[in-house]
């Protein structure tokens, strides 16, 4: 295994030193894994898409047009 040197801003650390329990390292894998294979699943994705990049702002838009009438909606 080999080992990586992070940045993190102090008030992190401090909050983190506070949890003695933690396997930080552990911690850190995993979210590095679990980043990488959503990364992974969206090239994947993109690679077989017929999609344009303007298909995808459009339906973004929509979604996110559809999403805040329903909120709308269940706020009533």
């Amino acid at each position: 295994m080999v080992n990586v040197t992070l940045s993190i801003p102090q008030e992190l650390k401090q909050r983190m030193d506070g949890l003695e329990e933690v396997n930080w390292s552990a911690v850190a894998r995993q979210a590095f894994d679990e980043k990488i294979k959503d990364m992974e699943f969206i090239k994947k994705f993109k690679s077989k898409s017929t999609l344009t990049e303007g298909d995808a702002l459009r339906l973004g838009k929509e979604v996110s047009r559809a999403l805040s009438n329903r909120l709308g909606k269940l706020r009533r």
